[in-house]
């Protein structure tokens, strides 16, 4: 087991919204009471400019979630050292309160693709990936969280279950787990599973971070319900029920809204991180409570 060094911080377990560079100057004007802000770690991985000017004011007055997207930790090939090296200076220069990467692959040969593909869960896989997480947290120095997929396929290879598959690299490397609700929900009907039911046996006490966003929703070939991980919209109110359900698990943990396509105003935005915080206070209501019965 290799955890890397801790950075010794953690995201507060608030609310947290993912910050796009049109509202950047709201946010420096109005300084909106938000628990945390998270960005793309490619995004800032140039030396200078504008993106890290206005990163530096934020940071500077909000805790900071880096999210990769682009280092494809699931794949057949080494990882990429000079990604490696970007993002350990990304992450020495800002100090973010939590880093995280998608349990996915996105390169082939020398090409990069344009999506976060899944992964077949056998021990061959397993084995790939651990190393993999391992050699990230060695190079960036502290400990990841990885995040687990929304999917619209099976693997007929598949042996590990995708739940053992996440615990048994969060055990075998000490990262912890990204819970991303919409992705349940979105795998789950896909599948025709029970999201509840995976929420149950979810190892809650590695999530160091959850997500929500909305979906797209059509038909698949048979007429059956088929959902898109597509966050471009509110999230969904039977998300939104399996996040209740997720906190009433886990307690008050940091929740990011995602809204990646078609961003709207930041009102918007910020509505929705409020309905979060309001499930994270009553957890945090209860918690005390019971805290307060015991003494």
């Amino acid at each position: 087991m290799n955890t890397g060094t801790q950075s010794g911080q953690s995201l507060p377990a608030r609310a947290g919204l993912g910050l796009k560079p049109e509202h950047i100057g709201e946010i420096i004007a109005t300084e909106p009471e938000i628990g945390f802000f998270e960005v793309h770690a490619e995004n800032y991985m140039g030396d200078g400019g504008a993106p890290h000017r206005t990163l530096s004011e934020i940071v500077a007055r909000y805790p900071l979630s880096l999210h990769g997207v682009g280092l494809s930790i699931g794949a057949e090939r080494p990882l990429d050292k000079a990604h490696l090296a970007r993002l350990r200076r990304l992450i020495d220069r800002y100090q973010p309160q939590s880093y995280s990467e998608h349990l996915a692959w996105s390169t082939h040969d020398a090409g990069f693709l344009n999506d976060l593909l899944p992964l077949p869960y056998t021990n061959r896989t397993l084995a790939r990936v651990s190393a993999h997480v391992d050699e990230v947290q060695q190079a960036v120095g502290r400990r990841m969280l990885l995040e687990n997929p929304s999917t619209y396929i099976l693997f007929e290879d598949s042996t590990i279950d995708e739940i053992d598959f996440l615990d048994a690299i969060a055990e075998r490397t000490g990262c912890g787990l990204l819970l991303d609700v919409n992705n349940v929900m979105v795998s789950a009907i896909n599948h025709r599973l029970d999201p509840f039911a995976y929420i149950d046996r979810f190892p809650v006490e590695r999530v160091g971070e959850i997500h929500l966003a909305g979906y797209d929703e059509t038909v698949d070939g048979a007429g059956d319900r088929l959902l898109i991980d597509a966050h471009n919209s509110t999230v969904a109110d039977d998300v939104f029920s399996l996040y209740r359900h997720t906190i009433g698990r886990t307690g008050p943990v940091p929740t990011l809204i995602e809204w990646d396509n078609d961003v709207p105003a930041f009102a918007v935005l910020l509505a929705e991180a409020t309905r979060a915080e309001a499930v994270l206070d009553e957890a945090a209501l209860r918690r005390d409570a019971r805290f307060s019965r015991r003494a």
